[in-house]
């Protein structure tokens, strides 16, 4: 098997995200493995909670940052649940906070307590069984269908779930899909039944794993022999933890969904009910240190991309460079939106040129040989 390493290099701090106390961080000066064991020297040892203070006093939480309540799209303080809200459109169903139960029959009879990391991975032990950064409130329908199932890309055309999500590959009423993993691209390695949640909450679950492999990091070796679904996922170390294919999976929905303001307020709802925080939300740039030389796309030739000038300044032309055909760019700022896109760019003088891009911190986002490769671009 060949490998490519993915260039991802955001070494740079997202101003504002959240905010973490003063020098709550101050030891995390390493990198690689090393900053990853700091920074689970800082979270660890959390106030643990029960598994019912979930649903009884965070997910009730009135708080105006309570990002388990929808504050950000109906703005209607319902239960926000990934597997049913549509972000640009009417809600299929909503869940007030009392309304969660263990008994239902379709979608949005009820919402229950959603596993990220599934409990049969670490046999339902505290403290990771009540642990509020990967226990998220979700319809309990849908939740049934994910099941132990990894997270990954459902290949092919989807039709809506039928009782028992049987005729995948399928999808819920928001979108979230069930079905088998594309095998190809950023997801290839496996071809097994996955689970997809829509784009808006991709990154939210990429950075809840990366907090558990860090958190839980040096449990994850015993957590590789509880199930036959961890195998997919985990790779039964405690530094990279992450099989190949799921740590693609997780990089690139990180970086394809950037930080939001629900889990800037999820962070610090959090800090005050456990007191620890996920430092991947704080510091996504962080990510990227500890994982980005281990992160791989299967069985393709590493690819050369070369920006130049790298910082530049505004009015100048960026040149990219690269040792295969460009078939699309993208030009991401921090607040996650596109301000740059073109398919198909024209290739003039052995490179691809950018004009005109104001002042900022940009995320290049590059398709190349259906490979996406991230760099970091600075005009100032």
């Amino acid at each position: 098997m060949k490998k490519i390493t993915l260039l991802v290099t955001l070494l740079f701090t997202f101003a504002g995200i959240a905010q973490p106390p003063a020098g709550y961080y101050s030891t995390a000066t390493g990198t690689g493995y090393t900053l990853k064991t700091q920074l689970h020297n800082i979270i660890k040892n959390h106030n643990s909670q029960s598994y019912n203070a979930l649903v009884n006093t965070l997910y009730k939480s009135n708080s105006s940052n309570n990002g388990f309540r929808d504050h950000y799209y109906e703005n209607d303080g319902t239960i926000l649940d990934i597997y049913s809200e549509r972000p640009t459109s009417t809600d299929p169903y909503v869940f007030n906070p009392n309304k969660n139960c263990g008994s239902y029959q379709g979608e949005g009879d009820c919402y229950n307590r959603e596993h990220l990391i599934p409990q049969s991975y670490f046999n339902s032990q505290m403290p990771m069984y009540s642990d509020a950064f990967h226990v998220w409130p979700t319809d309990g329908k849908v939740n049934g269908w994910r099941s132990n199932f990894p997270f990954g890309v459902v290949a092919g055309t989807t039709s809506p779930c039928n009782s028992g999500a049987s005729n995948t590959p399928c999808h819920s009423q928001n979108g979230s899909k069930k079905g088998n993993n594309l095998n190809s691209g950023y997801s290839q390695g496996f071809s097994g039944t996955v689970f997809e949640p829509i784009d808006e909450f991709k990154g939210d679950v990429a950075r809840a794993y990366f907090y558990f492999a860090t958190r839980y990091q040096n449990q994850m070796p015993s957590f590789y022999s509880n199930s036959s679904e961890v195998k997919v996922m985990f790779n039964g170390t405690s530094d990279r933890v992450f099989s190949t294919t799921f740590l693609n999976i997780l990089y690139q929905w990180h970086i394809q969904d950037p930080v939001s303001q629900r889990e800037t307020d999820i962070n610090n709802l959090i800090y005050q009910y456990q007191g620890n925080r996920n430092p991947y939300i704080d510091h996504p740039e962080w990510v990227a240190e500890v994982w980005q030389e281990m992160a791989s796309v299967g069985d393709v030739e590493p690819v050369y991309v070369a920006i130049y000038p790298n910082p530049s300044k505004g009015g100048d032309q960026i040149n990219i460079t690269t040792d295969k055909e460009i078939e699309e760019i993208k030009v991401i700022n921090l607040n996650g939106q596109i301000i740059y896109q073109v398919k198909q760019p024209v290739l003039q003088n052995d490179s691809y040129s950018i004009d005109n891009l104001p002042n900022g911190f940009y995320i290049l986002n590059l398709n190349i040989d259906n490979q996406s490769v991230t760099k970091k671009l600075i005009v100032n």
